[in-house]
């Protein structure tokens, strides 16, 4: 029980953020789909006990941002990629270093990597992300480690 309340909470939270829907049959459907995937994630003990999801979902009014303006640069780059004429992709494969310590964390970095244009996570495992990206230049950004940083930050990490 107490995975299911933060779990429903987050859940709720987020469906009301993302719907944009308001209507009582859409509330109830929401509720509905929120109490289920509560429900199944404390039965399925997906959430650590050092992993708390309204701690992270208050954290994430910092990160968010920051996602937001990244992908709306590689939105712009690859939109350039595409639509020059000779088609400038040189398509790669990477592996960045993650350095988060929860699977939460792991998965916030890995579909932080896969939101962001041009770039997808294909495997996640002991620390690292395997990501294909569109060209080369796209993964420079990753050199810098500053999505990992940031999305360790997000997890409750230094």
């Amino acid at each position: 029980m107490a995975r299911f309340l933060p779990s429903l909470l987050f859940c709720a939270v987020l469906w009301l953020l993302w719907s944009g829907m308001y209507e009582p049959l859409m509330l109830s459907f929401g509720l509905a789909s929120c109490l289920l995937v509560a429900w199944l994630a404390s039965r399925m003990e997906t959430v650590d006990a050092k992993e708390s999801a309204p701690l992270i979902l208050a954290r994430m009014v910092g990160y968010l941002p920051w996602l937001t303006v990244e992908i709306f640069k590689s939105n712009i780059d690859v939109a350039k990629r595409v639509w020059h004429p000779d088609l400038p992709i040189s398509p790669t494969i990477i592996t960045v270093k993650a350095s988060q310590k929860t699977a939460l964390g792991l998965v916030l970095h890995a579909n932080s990597i896969t939101l962001t244009p041009g770039t997808l996570s294909i495997d996640v495992e002991d620390g690292e992300i395997e990501v294909h990206s569109l060209a080369e230049e796209l993964v420079a950004a990753f050199d810098d480690g500053e999505m990992d940083r940031r999305v360790t930050k997000l997890e409750g990490g230094q």
